[in-house]
């Protein structure tokens, strides 16, 4: 542990009144859930099918192929027992304590919520929600594990995740909320995210202050704008930073 850099990040955590987190699949990797791009991640696996992920967790094929997007949508991004890790604990414990507005995350695994973080901003949206494409009802993350098949509403449409597909808009709500807490913040956190899913990655252009602070095991497009790099594992560093 590089422990001036953590006494640097708890020294500006101090000073701040606004923090905002924004994060990305590498915040939740100390929990067993596998990033996207990484050796070991989700991009590097093979499936059966033999196709991309980007394809097969596109809208379109959601549409064409119904019940082979569903089969491999619950092998990855539908899979559940997973408890929050450090990280989400120490941001957790930073709202509480009224240092941090928000915590903006590309993940749709639930576990900021479940280690009691109450405003969070899901960029792509949440594994655990699902709705009928055609009277809208509401179903458990379990309805769609549980099903055969496609599942389905009790009035016969299809239920479909309520997470953001290739293909699919960000919800206009949800960034324009990321972008007004980035503006008002006065310190930025970054972490478990390289930065090259788009639009979702331009959102730190529009943070109004100076203080930058990057953690990550890989170089980012961000790296020479922040003031703080910290190339640890981001639950290690926010523990130890934030005394958990």
């Amino acid at each position: 542990m590089n422990e001036a850099a953590v006494r640097t990040l708890r020294a500006l955590i101090a000073g701040a009144q606004r923090i905002v987190f924004f994060g990305g699949a590498g915040v939740s990797t100390e929990s067993g859930i596998e990033d996207f791009r990484s050796e070991s991640g989700i991009y590097a696996a093979r499936n059966k099918y033999g196709l991309s992920p980007e394809l097969m967790l596109s809208h379109s094929f959601f549409e064409q192929y119904p019940e082979q997007f569903f089969d491999y949508y619950r092998s990855t991004l539908s899979r559940t027992g997973f408890e929050p890790n450090a990280a989400h604990r120490a941001l957790a414990k930073l709202e509480r304590e009224g240092k941090l507005t928000a915590v903006i995350t590309q993940n749709v695994d639930n576990l900021h919520q479940l280690a009691g973080s109450v405003n969070v901003l899901e960029l792509h949206g949440s594994a655990y929600r699902n709705y009928c494409v055609r009277c809208g009802k509401s179903y458990s993350i379990e309805h769609i594990n549980e099903s055969e098949g496609v599942p389905r509403c009790e009035c016969g449409g299809t239920v479909k995740p309520d997470v953001v597909l290739y293909g699919e808009s960000l919800d206009y709500d949800v960034m324009t909320a990321a972008i007004a807490q980035l503006r008002r913040a006065d310190l930025l956190i970054v972490g478990g995210t390289s930065l090259v899913v788009y639009p979702a990655a331009s959102l730190v252009s529009y943070y109004g202050g100076s203080d930058i602070v990057l953690i990550n095991k890989s170089a980012t497009s961000l790296d020479e704008s922040a003031g703080l790099v910290i190339r640890e594992p981001i639950g290690e560093v926010l523990a130890a930073a934030v005394g958990i």
